[in-house]
């Protein structure tokens, strides 16, 4: 075989493994998903767009804005995603180079002396030390005639786009936690204020119990009973203090800023966002990037059964090499010099014990375990969309009881004051009066947080505005 036709056949064989050759294994197929046509929660839309990709800034709140991009920058599970997107692209590359030929350069350089006393005599005049040089181009490509590293390399991508799906998990649940654990804040900070303005009430009591017994117009239970009031509201607030301020430490570590101190505000002031248009389930299979992570995983697996497969069939690799050899070292690179070589080689496993088919069978093993792990995925869609629909419809209706409940326990208490004052009932009445008021104003701040946390809950069910990166 002459020199040309070996750079030839070297050219051409890689690229006929690659143009002509069957894939063996199966190619994907999204998996049917048996979703219904709508959700069962029945929804009361009031806007007209989809989601927005910046969900958050429908609270109106620039502190909640600034925690957002604090955490987007900052945050360490975000950072080892994209870490991840890197390693799984580096691998890709790896996996992808198998596809081309790998071209190495060798070299060599030796002095020797032979022995004079051996069987093959020496000619008279003949030196025994001698020299020997080399320099070679060499390649040993493994022709993919049947697709095993086409295969991997779909495997390396799939694992690839899956990762950049679990960074995009990753952010988008990142937002919805530094968004949940600030709407916690304010309630709590609410609940605070709620809870000093109710100490200041009964520590007015208090005193006028005290007035009342100086006046032999009480008995000392009265002042008793409110004291335990008071020291009961008193330990209220130190427990909502130490709530507020682990919730300021969570917010701390999830935005990457240690010194985080945020300032007094109100969860009142906060609007309601529009209720987004869900649309229809099947949009789940697009619009979360979980499920996508889940399908690329799916597709890894899937190719991962041709690799094995194609391990059953005749490897075909080729050799060459081409370069110099001299006694000399100023000549081994002149044509007189010049060395090649270039094979083929085949290589058929015959008898293996059934280790080749038993990885084949361990493929198609992973693959259905991951094809129940991506129909849980859209399960899991499907089911906390209806749970967040359902959520902001009854904490709607929750919050607007509660609200008619605190103006009415408002007004009980007033009454019980004012006949107290005049001495028409006894002092249980008050505490029982503002016990209510106090349980009622709570409750109402609470499920002012519940209703503006399950909005969160709707945005990141409906994937948040995500959109996969082209």
């Amino acid at each position: 075989m002459k020199l040309k036709q070996l750079i030839r056949l070297s050219v051409a064989l890689p690229a006929f493994s690659l143009v002509a050759c069957q894939m063996v294994g199966p190619d994907y197929f999204r998996p049917k998903q048996a979703l219904p046509a709508s959700y069962q929660e029945e929804q009361t839309t009031d806007a007209s767009e989809a989601i927005s990709n910046q969900w958050w800034t429908l609270y109106n709140d620039e502190v909640l804005n600034d925690l957002i991009a604090k955490a987007s920058k900052n945050n360490t599970d975000l950072k080892i995603a994209v870490a991840r997107i890197e390693e799984a692209d580096g691998f890709m590359r790896e996996v992808g180079a198998a596809l081309f030929p790998q071209v190495n350069l060798d070299s060599s350089g030796n002095r020797f002396r032979v022995t004079e006393l051996g069987a093959v005599p020496m000619f008279k005049g003949m030196s025994p030390t001698r020299s020997n040089f080399n320099v070679r181009l060499g390649t040993t490509f493994e022709l993919d005639f049947w697709g095993k590293f086409r295969r991997a390399q779909e495997s390396a991508k799939a694992q690839a786009l899956a990762s950049r799906f679990a960074r995009d998990t990753v952010d988008l649940s990142l937002k919805s936690l530094v968004t949940g654990d600030y709407l916690l804040l304010r309630s709590l900070e609410a609940q605070i204020e709620l809870s000093k303005a109710s100490m200041k009430s009964r520590e007015d009591s208090l005193a006028l119990t005290q007035r009342r017994l100086e006046g032999g117009v009480s008995s000392a239970l009265d002042v008793h009973q409110a004291e335990v009031a008071y020291n009961n509201l008193k330990a209220q607030l130190a427990d909502l203090t130490r709530q507020r301020a682990i919730i300021q430490h969570q917010l701390a570590v999830l935005t990457g800023d240690l010194d985080l101190n945020i300032a007094a505000g109100d969860i009142k002031s906060l609007p309601i966002p529009p209720v987004p248009p869900v649309g229809m389930p099947s949009t789940l299979l697009e619009a979360r990037p979980d499920v996508r992570q889940a399908e690329q995983n799916l597709i890894a697996a899937n190719a991962k059964i041709g690799v094995a497969k194609a391990a059953l069939f005749p490897t075909i690799s080729l050799t060459a090499g081409l370069g110099g050899e001299s006694k000399d070292l100023g000549d081994v690179l002149k044509s007189a010099a010049r060395i090649w070589n270039g094979g083929l080689s085949l290589n058929l496993p015959v008898f293996d014990s059934g280790r080749l088919s038993s990885k084949v069978d361990q493929a198609t093993a992973a693959k259905k375990q991951l094809l129940g792990s991506y129909e849980r995925a859209v399960q899991n869609a499907f089911t906390e969309v209806n749970d967040a629909l359902v959520n902001v419809r009854q904490n709607t209706e929750r919050e607007a009881a509660l609200n008619a409940s605190q103006s009415s326990a408002s007004k009980a208490l007033e009454i019980a004051n004012n006949r107290y004052k005049s001495g028409y009932t006894g002092y249980l009445e008050v505490l029982d009066a503002q016990r209510v008021f106090n349980d009622a104003s709570l409750a109402f701040v609470q499920s002012r947080q519940a209703r503006l946390t399950s909005t969160v809950e709707l945005f990141k069910a409906l994937g948040g505005g995500w959109v996969a990166a082209k």
